[in-house]
């Protein structure tokens, strides 16, 4: 019995396939990334192949011209762990000035309250505040590297670990900010307020968490720079 032809394109999505499970970071670029290539391999295949439709040598000349997975899958990791950064950097940018509004409006509601526990716990989050702001000024400073600028300056090897952590506290600031709005919420007597505040807080904090889990993911993986 004649064994089943081995297509070309099913030799080139298996190499796509054990490089995608390489790669880590976000998925679309990811997918476009992988579908350059898939186009790439299969015109190069096409070159190489005398018959119409590519056979499975030329698929495997052209995953040799290209690169096997272990020697291409650095570059594009490069790629994939600064775009994971720059997404981190402008979650954190983006939502802790409109957290500390948030913030800043419970204070005013409930400073006349006259509680010295919730007078403390206020001071609590203001300074957690001040912690989160300087993360998102950070924030801004590594976004603005690994965009223009990186055109221009060579990008420093630890800066995604250092968009990764910058999240990473960023989004501690805001848990403990939240626990402490908690405990606000059955001391003040407007305590409606302070929960609304307190689960923003936390859908906050679980958006940011998520995105410097994949950054520190990321930047831990082996790249190489273009």
């Amino acid at each position: 019995m004649k064994a089943p032809e081995i297509r070309a394109d099913d030799t080139i999505e298996v190499h796509l396939a054990e490089l995608t499970a390489t790669l880590h970071g976000p998925a679309r670029l990811k997918t476009q990334m992988v579908d350059e290539l898939r186009e790439g391999l299969l015109d190069t295949a096409r070159e190489l192949s005398p018959d119409t439709e590519p056979d499975r040598d030329a698929a495997r000349q052209a995953i040799r011209q290209f690169g096997t997975v272990a020697e291409i899958a650095p570059s594009f990791q490069h790629e994939l762990t600064i775009t994971q950064a720059r997404h981190t950097a402008r979650t954190v940018m983006m939502i802790v000035p409109c957290v500390l509004v948030c913030w800043y409006l419970v204070e005013l509601a409930t400073r006349a309250a006259g509680h010295r526990l919730l007078d403390l716990l206020q001071v609590t989050v203001a300074h957690l505040g001040v912690l989160a702001a300087l993360t998102a000024l950070l924030a801004a400073v590594c976004l603005s590297i690994t965009g223009t600028l990186a055109r221009r300056l060579p990008l420093p090897q630890r800066l995604p670990l250092v968009v990764a952590w910058t999240g990473t506290t960023a989004a501690v600031a805001l848990g403990l900010s939240a626990l402490t709005l908690i405990t606000a919420a059955v001391l003040a007597t407007n305590w409606p307020l302070i929960a609304a505040a307190c689960l923003i807080t936390i859908a906050f904090h679980t958006r940011i968490a998520a995105s410097a889990r994949a950054c520190r993911h990321c930047a831990r993986l082996p790249v190489t720079a273009p």
